[in-house]
């Protein structure tokens, strides 16, 4: 953050300027109340099921232990916000995918503006209700065993509860987003994961009680995790700048005409999806299992297996959705053809690029090998972890690797962003009005 002067405002001077930033204050108390309200109802358990039992029985289930990074626990405990926001995630991804194949979809999106924008985040969440209907009867389905009056108006209950739970977690992200700091979605998947934190540190800690030989795999761990906080963050902060250059035709007093060029840039993120390919790759991933969970089909059963994270076959997929959902959200943030027209439009041209179709080539050449670097980073960091726990056996985090991380910086970095970006408007704001 630069001051009017050029200098780096520092942090006492950044939380002076929050302090006098009357809006942002409020926007900030807004954003944590509606976080402790989404934690809130995981607490709030579902009538009529056996807790005790319940817990006992999925204590020790990868998929259940995964699934509740993005709930904060709230399968754990069969809470009114068991399902959080994974079926708004889960209709998300489908309404992505979906947005290329339909021209309408599409039309709607590129050529609509905001109210495009806003038709298709509608059909969003018509589908985050159809998938929380189905997501939760079937879990009301499989806790069967663990309900002793389990009936009809049990599902029914159940699933108007689930279902209802769910789309009010969606509601409170869209309040986020529209009324707080940050996005909605990710903060609430950002506070679920720093939820799980303290549980997976005290297992770590008592691991290491009773067996002091595992110190040194402990250490190498968050050795490991804290190379990929920092790498995470140049990745996430990388920026290729490619030179603009603008001819402006001036006339000085003598009627005299001369051309003066300035010189800008177009930036182009090395991780244009930010964190969103990993969450949506791993999602994708866990999808099946999560619904092999209502099915005791051996065939189904079998097919889960292959998608163990500690499987081959889960990795080679994962990386495979990691690159696919990188060079997915970069076609998405950025069309090379319409960068190219607009650089047109203005009189801009890259230094030694022919306008037109050149033009959009060579962006489309650029982007395509940063996206390219950005997935080959987001698959070495998703599948470092989970190497790195195989081979020291601290296996206590529970799947709190890459994927938790990458959202956790990712979602800090983007939210720090957007606070500083209010100080600055505060500050000059209050400039003009001297």
């Amino acid at each position: 953050m630069v001051d009017s002067r050029g200098k780096k405002m520092s942090a006492q001077e950044t939380f002076a300027q929050l302090a006098q930033a009357s809006g942002l204050r409020q926007r900030l108390f807004f954003t944590i109340g509606i976080l402790i309200l989404a934690r809130l109802g995981i607490y709030v358990p579902l009538p009529g099921i056996n807790q005790d039992a319940f817990q006992a029985a999925t204590q020790d289930n990868a998929i259940i232990g995964f699934l509740n990074i993005f709930t904060g626990g709230g399968l754990s405990t069969l809470g009114v916000f068991a399902l959080g926001i994974l079926p708004y995630i889960n209709a998300s991804i489908i309404m992505q995918l979906l947005v290329p194949v339909f021209p309408k979809l599409e039309d709607l999106q590129k050529n609509e503006g905001e109210q495009g924008r806003r038709q298709i985040s509608q059909y969003t969440r018509f589908l985050s209700l159809g998938w929380a209907v189905i997501q939760g009867a079937g879990l009301a389905f499989w806790i069967k065993q663990f309900v002793p009056d389990w009936g009809p108006a049990f599902v029914i209950q159940t699933t108007l509860a689930m279902t209802a739970g769910a789309i009010f977690v969606m509601w409170l992200g869209e309040l986020i987003t529209e009324k707080g700091i940050g996005n909605g979605a990710s903060l609430l998947i950002f506070v679920n994961i720093v939820a799980t934190l303290p549980a997976a540190f005290s297992q770590t800690f008592e691991l290491i009680q009773a067996d002091s030989s595992r110190i040194g795999g402990t250490l190498l761990l968050v050795v490991v995790f804290l190379a990929m906080i920092v790498g995470i963050v140049f990745v996430q902060e990388g920026i290729r700048r490619i030179p603009i250059i603008s001819a402006r035709r001036q006339v000085g007093p003598r009627r005299q005409s001369y051309q003066q060029q300035q010189t800008s840039y177009l930036p182009l993120r090395v991780n244009q999806g930010g964190v969103m390919p990993i969450i949506f790759a791993s999602s994708l991933l866990f999808l099946p299992a999560s619904l092999a969970q209502f099915t005791n089909n051996p065939a189904v059963q079998n097919f889960v297996n292959f998608l163990s994270p500690t499987s081959w076959f889960y990795t080679i997929a994962y990386l495979i959705l990691i690159l696919f959902f990188s060079y997915f959200y970069a076609s998405i943030v950025i069309n090379p053809e319409d960068v190219s027209k607009n650089l047109k439009r203005m009189g801009s041209s890259i230094p030694g690029v022919r306008p037109g179709k050149a033009t959009s080539d060579y962006i489309e050449q650029v982007l395509n090998r940063l996206t390219l670097l950005g997935a080959v980073f987001l698959g070495i960091v998703a599948v470092i972890p989970t190497f790195v726990e195989q081979a020291t056996g601290i296996t206590t985090f529970n799947g709190l690797g890459a994927t938790s991380l990458l959202i956790l910086v990712g979602v800090a970095i983007d939210t720090t962003k957007q606070i500083q970006t209010y100080v600055i408007s505060q500050r000059y704001e209050g400039m003009v009005k001297k």
